[in-house]
């Protein structure tokens, strides 16, 4: 039987069941569109039907639009091949049909999903189901009827908070809303939804179009102070996103001039946002996420994974207790050894400290935190080692200390024993150089706050086994991370490709340009905080540490500034201590403090780059490039050193590891939209006037020269499809 279809079944109740049936989510592919279109047809000429159950396969409902369309749209840059769905099936298919249909909803309605079943006179749930309208997350609006139907059944207010910020609830919230009509057991979803369908068709039950409703919306006034609110909100949220400002545009536009007036505005819109950059990023990053777990060799040779039951932590400091607290509050026991009960208390309590906070925010329950601290277990030794699965190692980054920890545990752990270490900098070659475990040792890189921050960067060497690999990726997934495997390195793939981030900052700073000015053109072009403000935030040690190495590993192409150590010295640790480049007040916004002003002028004095000792005259863009365009061309080093396995890997990494914006597609997808020969000609501008930081790699040059793109790693194959073509 084919995979991919609408199923149909009419009971001698007279109710016909329609089943879309495409797993693994009963995506609105064009093939079950057409199929829905052909049932519906079906079950309106049959005189034995009276009416219709609206349901998916696999306990799932419907997942939404097939978003792979929107990757051809925008590869063709057609975007007429975008379907008109809203009309053609939600309103004359389904709503404006003579027979009644409701929908039956398991597992999820997201999406064109949702707005299917909204296009539908009534809505039962099982009490799991998730709903949701996400697709702002995507860079487009609902474009079958979501942001008309929407308001009209859970009310304006809910219905713009829901849809600005993408947010899912489940059937008792959906209930009360008004989103659903009732819940029912998965036992007993089809008999009631059946009954219900029924009913409506006898009279016995109103037959409800929800585009139709006005009682939800409230008066005028009422609309309109919600919806200024809401475009508050969205300048707030997503200043540079299109598409928050579309949707409230299309809603605007039903309750002024009906629901039918919104739909057609809400369509316009569709199509005017999916050629978008902002939509063309957000589409990008949505299947580079989902590309980062195939990994050749890996994940493609029949290996099974191996179950990790049981996690060692070494180190109790911020990593360590944030990494124990990822894997306890998703079912893996964790003990966590520290060198003396003093340092192994204040571990254990940070611990219960990050789930106080998830418990704060509604992301834990108590009874959920109960459990999570009874699968944490601490230790001061080894003996409680012998059975663990996995060991990783979080203590500070000095080479010859965690030699000896991979010695120790190599002798106290089980054969099987993965051998982890959170190490951000140093060769993983030398850490497991004296065991005789090379195959077992793997980077499990975090980043901070590690129960917050969702990236795992998995570091193997030449000798990793196939197997860890495949462990770590699935455990990495379990613990609800995105696992990205890269190869071993100085910095590995972020820190790698973002350590002339800082530095181009700092030289800038030494080039007169006001830092806190540096700080607002970077949160303007879309990153969550500016790199001085960062720095604070992170601290100075670890900057202080790793910028050796980084000299020693990249000679000749890193800007060694003293402006941390020149901090350090003034007593200025950044939000630790409270004083930084900002001030800080518990309760506050960080404040800038002019005060740093004369260790800026010391810095500078110290670093003698401005020009005739004047500072240089330069525009916003030109700080953006100057600090962004140094990071590409070190990702392009990356790409053609092999360290990822794909551009899109180190995309992805960027956004989730460093915050790039994600509407920007990633660091590399946006470099493309910039153009390699654009970044070529000022990189080589700025390294005849200020030095080898700036000097264009091999890679870039090479892609400038021949007009391709960053993201094509391999230049021969495209000259072979050249020739072809």
């Amino acid at each position: 039987m084919e995979s991919v279809r609408v199923a149909m079944e009419v009971g001698s109740d007279g109710v016909a069941v329609i089943t879309i049936c495409n797993p693994p989510v009963n995506a609105l592919s064009s093939k079950i569109v057409a199929g829905l279109k052909e049932k519906y047809a079906e079950a309106m000429s049959r005189s034995d039907v009276k009416a219709i159950v609206l349901t998916g396969q696999g306990g799932k409902f419907c997942g939404g639009f097939d978003i792979n369309v929107f990757s051809e749209i925008q590869k063709t840059g057609d975007p007429s091949l975008l379907p008109d769905l809203s009309i053609e099936l939600v309103v004359n298919t389904i709503e404006d049909a003579p027979k009644p249909t409701v929908a039956a909803i398991q597992g999820l309605a997201l999406g064109g999903g949702l707005e299917l079943a909204m296009g539908c006179h009534s809505r039962i749930s099982t009490p799991e189901a998730q709903f949701g309208l996400p697709e702002l997350s995507l860079g487009v609006i609902p474009g079958m009827g979501g942001t008309q139907r929407f308001p009209r059944l859970v009310g304006l207010q809910k219905a713009t908070e829901m849809l600005l910020l993408s947010k899912t609830i489940i059937a008792k919230e959906a209930k009360s809303y008004g989103l659903i009509d009732d819940i029912a057991s998965a036992n007993n979803l089809l008999y009631n939804s059946r009954r219900w369908a029924l009913e409506i068709s006898q009279q016995k039950r109103p037959r409800i179009s929800s585009l139709q409703r006005t009682d939800r919306l409230g008066s005028l006034s009422e609309v309109h102070k919600i919806l200024e609110a809401a475009r508050k909100l969205t300048k707030m949220i997503a200043p540079n996103m299109p598409q928050h400002k579309a949707c409230l545009d299309a809603i605007e536009e039903g309750v002024n001039f009906g629901g039918y007036a919104g739909l057609l505005k809400e369509a316009k819109i569709s199509k005017e946002l999916i050629l978008s950059s902002t939509t063309k990023g957000l589409i990008h990053s949505f299947f580079s996420q989902r590309a980062v777990t195939k990994v050749p060799n890996i994940t493609n040779i029949n290996l099974q994974p191996r179950k990790i039951k049981k996690v060692a932590v070494i180190g109790g400091g911020l990593m360590g207790s944030g990494i124990a607290t990822c894997f306890i509050i998703n079912n893996i026991s964790v003990t966590l050894k520290e060198l003396n009960s003093s340092f192994l208390q204040k571990g254990l309590k940070t611990i219960e400290g990050n789930l106080e906070g998830f418990v704060k925010k509604g992301l834990l329950t108590h009874e959920k935190m109960k459990s999570a601290l009874s699968i944490l277990k601490g230790v001061l030794d080894y003996s409680e080692f012998i059975d663990v699965d996995m060991v990783i190692e979080c203590v500070v980054e000095d080479v010859s200390l965690k030699q000896s920890i991979f010695v120790d545990i190599e002798r106290m752990c089980p054969p099987h024993c993965i051998f982890a270490t959170n190490t951000s900098t140093i060769d993983l070659n030398i850490i497991g150089q004296k065991t005789q475990s090379q195959d077992r040792i793997i980077g499990a890189h975090f980043f901070s706050p590690a129960h917050v921050m969702p990236l795992l960067e998995i570091v193997r060497t030449d000798k990793t086994s196939p197997q860890v690999i495949l462990d770590l990726i699935t455990v990495g997934k379990a613990i609800r991370k995105v696992p990205i495997v890269v190869n071993n390195c100085t910095g590995f793939a972020v820190n790698r490709t973002f350590f002339p981030y800082s530095q181009g900052a700092q030289f800038l700073v030494n080039l007169g340009v006001d830092l806190f000015r540096i700080d607002r053109v970077l949160t303007s072009f879309g990153m969550p905080m500016g790199p001085f403000l960062l720095q604070d935030v992170a601290g100075y040690g670890v900057a202080l540490a790793v910028k050796h190495i980084f000299a020693s590993a990249f000679k000749g192409r890193t800007f060694e500034s003293e402006l941390y150590e020149l901090m350090v010295k003034n007593g200025r640790h950044g939000k630790s201590n409270g004083k930084g480049f900002y001030m800080y007040e518990k309760g506050r916004k960080p404040v800038p403090d002019n005060s740093v002003q004369t260790i800026l002028d010391e810095c500078r004095r110290r670093a003698s780059l401005m020009p005739s000792g004047k500072v240089i005259d330069i525009s916003d863009q030109e700080v953006l490039e100057m600090i962004l365009f140094p990071v590409v061309n070190e990702a392009c080093r990356v790409l053609d050193e092999g360290v990822v396995i794909q551009a899109s890997d180190l995309d992805i990494a960027s956004v989730l590891g460093m915050s790039f914006p994600k509407y920007r597609g990633g660091i590399v997808f946006w470099a493309d939209s910039v153009g390699s020969g654009n970044i070529y000609a000022k990189l080589n501008k700025w390294a005849d006037t200020y030095g080898d930081f700036f000097r264009p790699s091999a890679y870039l040059e090479e892609r400038a020269i021949k007009g391709l793109p960053l993201s094509m790693q391999n230049v021969a194959e495209a000259e072979k499809l050249r020739c072809r073509i």
